[in-house]
């Protein structure tokens, strides 16, 4: 494991949500502050506002990719090409490696544990850890993040 998977893994751990961990593990590569990274990526947690939608590792993935291949000119549709192949060759890792891009799919959620979700989230307990797989699809969001950039 690299130094930044190394890192998004233990942000995670201390209590950051699955895309704010990501993507400050690599904002001081951007010359971004944790504390503006931290904000940047909140609402991102949780499959966005813990709707169980997007996984919030890969929406901190896609973040770090804007700031490597985005770009500023909205008529560049060169560029906004090569932003959208490096999304999509990330997804497509991502998927390879974890078996989805969606929240509750990775959480294995049934329909009924699905739709007993609230806004607040859990409290971070051993046995949060231990029954989510979290912490490792952020490490594993970050090895690919690495490898790639």
């Amino acid at each position: 494991m690299g130094e930044r998977a190394d890192r998004a893994y233990n942000l995670f751990k201390q209590g950051y949500n699955c895309s704010q961990a990501v993507f400050m593990a690599f904002c001081d590569k951007y010359g971004i502050d944790e504390e503006k990274a931290a904000v940047l990526a909140s609402s991102f947690g949780g499959g966005m506002g813990r709707m169980r939608e997007v996984c919030g590792a890969f929406s901190g993935m896609l973040l770090v990719n804007s700031l490597e291949t985005g770009s500023a000119d909205a008529s560049d549709i060169e560029a906004k090409r090569a932003n959208y192949e490096s999304v999509q060759a990330l997804a497509a890792r991502f998927k390879e490696e974890n078996g989805s891009l969606i929240c509750r799919e990775l959480l294995g959620l049934t329909k009924q544990q699905e739709s007993a979700q609230t806004a607040t989230p859990e409290k971070r307990t051993e046995q949060y850890y231990k029954k989510r797989p979290c912490a490792e699809i952020v490490k594993s969001a970050a090895e690919i993040l690495e490898e790639t950039f």
